[in-house]
């Protein structure tokens, strides 16, 4: 009998971790407000349900991979998973919230005999699409070990980073500042080079062959270069939250984030002028102040 695992949200990200659970051979049922994404889940062999209360009244293992902490609190507690699932489930957290929400809904669960994994994922639509997303999971050694063939199939790599609910969202704050300032780097870098009549094509070989050069700067590179704003899987909403989460993390520990605090206006700037776009609209903000971009020459 096949194991049914739940994922909440089937966005970008939830729809790939019900792809690669699917394709691993568990029975996959979930939830998203939005019917074209269950109607999508349904299509790859999936189950569409009701609610998240209907989902783990039949799910041994649920992902929630919504976008903030209180979407996250609405559909695990109150009315939704804890009220029916089973004793000896695990609630799967991958989205990316504060890691005092996670230790609020850790808190909250205490006493449901349902465990908790807080494990915010990196890798964005194609890491989720293609199983090979960064897990920082926190939770006990032992309770990695028992979900460890339902984790596996979304990720590439399950790195253990704690023991508490809230210690993968810390991890995840950290990661995401970093992230955040190559971004906005690498967009400044493209308008750098188009005002100095740098060849767009000669840019990109050189960043994505030099130290500077990584997933994320060659991607993006490569977006601004071919004018992609729109639908790369990349929305600029989820990286200016991710920033916020970093730079309130920072203030709650006393930290200052010089570039950090740079990438968050520059963000905050791309969102206003373009909220509907992906990241790579922040590049488009100073492209418009100096009156240059960078394209291919054809």
């Amino acid at each position: 009998m096949k194991k049914t695992v739940g994922v909440i949200g089937l966005g970008n990200m939830g729809s790939g971790l019900a792809l690669n659970l699917l394709k691993a051979g568990f029975d996959v049922v979930g939830h998203d407000l939005i019917a074209e994404k269950m109607d999508a889940l349904a299509q790859m062999g999936g189950r569409p349900l009701a609610d998240a209360a209907a989902v783990g009244k039949e799910a041994s293992a649920v992902y929630v991979m919504v976008m903030n902490g209180d979407q996250a609190k609405s559909v695990i507690l109150g009315e939704g998973l804890l009220s029916t699932m089973s004793a000896g489930g695990v609630v799967l957290l991958t989205a990316t919230i504060h890691a005092t929400e996670a230790e609020e809904i850790a808190s909250a669960m205490q006493g449901s005999n349902i465990d908790l994994i807080d494990s915010p994922v990196s890798g964005g639509r194609p890491g989720a699409q293609g199983g090979t997303l960064t897990l920082m999971a926190s939770a006990p050694s032992a309770l990695l070990e028992k979900w460890e063939s339902v984790m596996q199939p979304v990720s590439g790599t399950i790195h253990h980073v704690g023991q508490e609910a809230g210690m993968g969202q810390t991890v995840k704050g950290c990661l995401q500042s970093l992230i955040g300032s190559i971004f906005s780097a690498t967009f400044e870098a493209s308008v750098l080079a188009a005002r100095a009549g740098v060849d767009a094509d000669a840019l990109l070989k050189v960043f994505s062959t030099s130290a500077a050069g990584c997933g994320i700067t060659n991607s993006a590179l490569e977006n601004v270069i071919d004018r992609k704003f729109q639908d790369t899987g990349s929305h600029i909403s989820t990286m200016y939250k991710d920033l916020t989460i970093s730079m309130d993390l920072a203030r709650q520990h006393g930290v200052p984030l010089f570039t950090a605090a740079t990438a968050m206006q520059l963000f905050q700037a791309g969102i206003t002028r373009y909220p509907d776009a992906d990241n790579q609209t922040v590049a488009k903000v100073t492209e418009e102040i100096v009156g240059a971009r960078l394209t291919r020459v054809t």
